[in-house]
């Protein structure tokens, strides 16, 4: 598992929501720490302002973490970036 130093920053991209649960995949060897926090800003498809963060909880494998939104997650969508902020 990689230091949260070492991810801190990386970009990763929405594959599910489903309530308030978030899997994000990231890069190769880029999988931020349990607890670490995620950041999702942005516009949606919609043209709904977007802004949640999340903590990750579990580490999916295959480059995946599931995360839960510490707000709603109306207006998330796949696809979408996410920031690992540490």
């Amino acid at each position: 598992m990689p230091s949260t130093a070492a991810a801190a920053g990386t970009r990763g991209v929405i594959r599910q929501v489903i309530g308030p649960v978030v899997d994000v995949e990231f890069p190769s060897g880029k999988l931020p720490s349990i607890y670490d926090a995620l950041r999702i800003e942005g516009r949606n498809p919609a043209g709904q302002d977007v802004a949640v963060t999340c903590e990750v909880q579990q580490l999916l494998g295959d480059r995946k973490v599931r995360a839960v939104a510490m707000s709603g997650t109306d207006g998330l969508v796949r696809n979408m970036d996410v920031i690992d902020t540490g």
